[in-house]
């Protein structure tokens, strides 16, 4: 994550991700004394995530109430770093190893569903000088990651968004408009549909059911609802192409630069004729 960072400074991008709960960071380097001799630290002193001790006091700090995980606190140390070497991405990398400053943000929360032991959180955001409404937004789009990581997920497994072979950029365009609608409908029919669930699954708040669970009830609200479309076409199939005609929007074809057997051959005897 430093390294794309680092890449992408000149960009109008920052990065958020978590960190494990075991790393060690490292803190802005200390002013200098008047009057100190010799090459100046690079780095400040450790902030290990796994022991408070080495915490320093943070430069912000929130707490916000909500619904669903009670009691949401933050706190935010500025300019802090990982320790680079020349490993992983850094293997070829020319000179010294850059100082990549972030803002590191521990949350902490009072309760999470299925009764689960609420651990804190460790992020790391690549912009410095957070304010307390800023460091509240990283923690808050760091739960949506999981909504749409499973969006694009039921996107793919359930209403088959990769599943056609489409040869057309515009027309794949359109298949993913037509799944975004498709997943709009359902989003819509929350209200509707009945909590059809699996002997596993335990039953959903109102109004909360998930899409995947909505889909599955989908036939039985399109069978009693309205629809504000014209009247039915008949059903019998279409004329087709009127006799004699070609088909002018033939599917294309690339060469694969394969020669076969036959061909050698033709060449070889009009070589000859010739």
């Amino acid at each position: 994550m430093t390294r794309l960072a680092w890449l992408l400074a000149d960009l109008p991008v920052q990065l958020l991700g978590r960190l494990r709960s075991d790393r060690v960071m490292l803190l802005p380097v200390p002013p200098r004394r008047p009057g100190t001799n010799g090459r100046p630290r690079k780095h400040g002193g450790d902030l290990a995530l796994s022991d408070p001790a080495t915490w320093p006091d943070p430069q912000v700090a929130t707490s916000t109430m909500t619904s669903r995980y009670g009691m949401a606190a933050a706190a935010a140390w500025d300019r802090v770093h990982p320790r680079l070497t020349h490993r992983a991405a850094w293997l070829d990398h020319d000179g010294d190893l850059p100082v990549i400053e972030g803002t590191l943000i521990r949350s902490q929360v009072d309760r999470l569903p299925g009764d689960r032991d609420p651990k804190p959180a460790w992020l790391w955001f690549s912009g410095t000088g957070a304010t307390p409404g800023q460091v509240d937004r990283c923690w808050q789009a760091f739960l949506r990651r999981f909504d749409l990581e499973h969006t694009f997920r039921f996107f793919k497994q359930v209403l088959g968004w990769t599943v056609p072979e489409i040869r057309d950029p515009a027309a794949a365009d359109r298949w993913t408009w037509l799944i975004i609608a498709a997943y709009a409908q359902l989003r819509l029919a929350r209200a509707l549909a009945a909590d059809l669930r699996l002997p596993w699954e335990r039953p959903a708040p109102a109004g909360r059911l998930t899409p995947a669970r909505v889909r599955r009830g989908f036939r039985n609200i399109r069978a009693t609802t309205g629809s504000p479309a014209g009247a039915p076409k008949p059903g019998k199939p279409g004329p087709g192409r009127p006799p004699g005609s070609k088909n002018r929007h033939l599917a294309p074809r690339h060469d694969v630069g394969k020669t076969t057997k036959r061909e050698l051959t033709l060449k070889a005897r009009r070589k000859r004729a010739g």
